[in-house]
């Protein structure tokens, strides 16, 4: 039997004012260059790969992050902003686009998403709506969007973490999984099996999320009913409401808990055609659910009872350096076409090379990492690509659900899809993760 979809209601009930007007556009002087302005996380991992996409298409790109004292030289010479203070960036970087305008406004992640699509309507610039981009970053919103206009969703809830739990979980059907409202890269999101490990997993949540700014963030969880199936990613970009899909992972390896750590991403996906029109049907229909209308879409969806169910669609590209994989025919990389379509330069058209799949290598254990053995090895793997640790030796692991950091990737090519992920599967089996434990010493 199919999950039975529950609209969630909200506690708030009141719509608050817009507190980022549009600004006066007759009084921004013309833009005389492409000028772009790329909201990023002081340490994010794709401002490199957005910089050299602007160099190699002629855009001037401008940082804006709170990054006065990063080790990233683009956000520690671009524009500072606290990302705390929303309508304090806004007036900063609105102040900026006086003095030398911006064609465009891009966001780099999650966290960094509503605030672009805020930037933007504030500059009078082509973006989503800020509500749009909100209802994306708040997977509660997000699933309310959805069920009100009938796209299908399993049965959830809202919990308030901060009330007493045992009366709140009352029905929820089990398996389930609870997870943040507004967590990225499966932090936080766990499944339980019975009423007990749901408010274990509720309790645990509770501990990720209390250094969020956002009271929301902290206070509630989402809980819903768990979806079996095949899960698979797929990556997209809208132009004028228009969707156009890049492309369709499959991810091979089984997602059914307690945690839900990504490994394996292969594209094209192996999936039968009809199975993927139903995923480019849902994908697009939950864009127009949200109010999506430009830019980079990221999505996960799940195959269940002969149906496809939209787990979660994103404002933004591949997290990691795993957009590095989209090279398409025409030379471009994923950050290019992102950018061509801010500055509203069609995009159509675009078609990968061949196969082409990436690992997500994950924390194995908690404590402190001393080395990767058997990384050349894994190089010497026929298709792979690359091979690269991003996490240094001495930093302090924390595995999911409360960490949500990956010890680097694995990159492949070839004729197909099988081979590729025959070869990251035989790559990583020749990597030994050494982790030496974390001993913290107690205040007397």
């Amino acid at each position: 039997m199919a999950p039975v979809a529950r609209p969630l209601v909200l506690a708030e009930g009141v719509v608050k004012p817009d507190p980022f007007p549009v600004a006066d556009a007759s009084s921004s002087r013309p833009a005389t260059k492409r000028r772009v302005l790329l909201l990023a996380l002081h340490n994010s991992y794709r401002i490199g790969a957005y910089s050299e996409a602007a160099r190699l298409e002629g855009i001037e790109l401008v940082i804006a992050s709170q990054g006065s004292h990063s080790l990233v030289p683009e956000a520690a010479g671009g524009l500072h902003i606290d990302l705390q203070r929303p309508a304090d960036a806004v007036k900063r970087i609105s102040a900026e686009a006086q003095r030398e305008p911006f064609l465009a406004v891009v966001a780099c992640e999650d966290v960094t998403v509503e605030l672009a699509s805020r930037v933007a309507h504030a500059l009078g610039l082509k973006h989503n709506p800020p509500e749009a981009s909100r209802i994306t970053r708040r997977k509660d919103l997000a699933r309310d969007a959805l069920a009100c206009q009938g796209i299908p969703v399993p049965y959830f809830r809202r919990i308030d973490l901060a009330a007493d739990l045992s009366q709140q979980i009352t029905g929820i059907p089990y398996p389930c999984v609870a997870k943040p409202l507004a967590l990225s890269a499966s932090r936080g999101v766990i499944r339980a099996n019975n009423p007990k490990e749901l408010i274990a997993a509720c309790r645990r949540i509770s501990a990720i999320v209390q250094a969020e700014f956002d009271e929301e963030i902290r206070r509630y969880a989402l809980v819903e009913q768990f979806l079996p199936g095949v899960e698979v990613a797929v990556e997209g970009i809208l132009f004028d409401g228009q969707l156009q899909i890049l492309a369709l992972f499959d991810k091979p390896d089984p997602l059914d808990g307690p945690y839900f750590e990504e490994t394996y991403y292969v594209t094209p996906s192996r999936l039968s055609l009809a199975a993927q029109e139903q995923i480019h049907q849902q994908l697009r229909a939950a864009c127009d659910a949200y109010g999506l209308q430009e830019g980079p879409v990221h999505a996960e969806l799940r195959i269940a009872d002969d149906q496809a169910w939209i787990i979660e669609v994103a404002a933004r590209t591949i997290g990691g350096d795993c957009a590095r994989l989209l090279q398409f025919e025409t030379g471009v990389s994923l950050e290019q076409l992102v950018l061509r379509c801010a500055l509203r330069e069609p995009v159509q058209g675009a078609r990968l090379h061949d196969a082409a799949g990436v690992m997500m290598i994950p924390t194995p254990r908690a404590g402190v990492l001393r080395r990767v053995e058997g990384v050349l090895a894994a190089r010497r793997v026929t298709y792979i690509e690359a091979v690269e640790i991003t996490i240094r030796a001495g930093y302090e692991l924390t595995p999911l659900p409360e960490g949500g950091t990956y010890l680097g990737f694995i990159f492949a090519r070839g004729p197909t899809p099988y081979q590729v992920e025959d070869a990251l599967r035989q790559a990583y089996q020749k990597l030994n993760v050494v982790v030496a434990p974390m001993w913290r010493l107690a205040s007397a």
